[in-house]
């Protein structure tokens, strides 16, 4: 049998390319999708196109019961999961901290944070050989913001990925004695559609430059790094991260 990745927020960006180059590296994958099917569907078409098997998943990652049903629905359409990629994220418009709502906090905290604990958690449930399980790999997507703090844009998503690096770490240590590893990406400015969300869609364009290359990365880029974690050439490599951000 394949390899089985889930691959959270799928459907668009560094999510969509990380199934399409997991499928060529010999992945069968789940594609999570919150609400755009078709865009999910194309995915899926691309990696059953190259031979492997795939499925797509809606599932809200705010709402805990919804995690749990896309790893229910994974096993029993794919079997044992070797790799989740917790992509799922979301930025909100622009603001200052001083104008940041509860809200607004609570939401960004619960899909960019919570999220990635609940599926972590029920990764490690299917994964870790103290429970029967064969092992596996947990890539989590932080960004750059983490470590700039994003003023005046949005200091909480960076605090929410800087959450993310303290999980990566933590998990490391917790269930690296049960045969699984847990690591990071740390993309720079990538030319997603995420920048839109911001409400400042050319941001990208004018930061980029700010870089040693001089230009965005590709979200092809960014899945080349996470196919290349989750691999056996990264047996080796657990509880760091790895920049991909042009050197920024």
């Amino acid at each position: 049998m394949s390899p089985v990745m889930i691959v959270t927020g799928a459907s668009r960006g560094i999510g969509a390319a990380t199934a399409r180059r997991a499928a060529q590296a010999g992945y069968d994958v789940a594609v999570n999708y919150r609400q755009d099917a078709a865009a999910a569907e194309r995915v899926a078409a691309d990696i059953r196109a190259a031979g492997r098997r795939a499925v797509t998943v809606q599932a809200d990652m705010a709402e805990p019961v919804e995690i749990e049903r896309l790893f229910e629905t994974v096993d029993g359409a794919l079997g044992r999961l070797s790799v989740l990629v917790n992509n799922a994220g979301i930025v909100t418009p622009q603001a200052r901290v001083a104008a940041m709502t509860a809200e607004r906090l609570d939401h960004v905290l619960r899909v960019n944070v919570t999220s990635c604990f609940l599926a972590a958690g029920a990764a490690v449930r299917r994964m870790s050989t103290a429970a029967g399980g064969s092992g596996g790999v947990i890539v989590n997507l932080s960004s750059a913001a983490a470590r700039l703090g994003g003023a005046g844009v949005y200091v909480d998503y960076a605090a929410s990925k800087a959450a993310i690096e303290a999980l990566t770490v933590g998990l490391a240590h917790e269930v690296g004695p049960e045969g699984i590893r847990v690591v990071g990406v740390r993309p720079g400015v990538i030319n997603t559609e995420i920048h839109a969300d911001t409400g400042i869609p050319g941001r990208f364009e004018t930061i980029a430059t700010a870089n040693p290359l001089g230009r965005p990365g590709s979200a092809e880029e960014v899945a080349e790094a996470i196919v290349w974690l989750a691999g056996d050439g990264a047996g080796y490599v657990t509880g760091t991260l790895v920049d991909v951000t042009g050197g920024r």
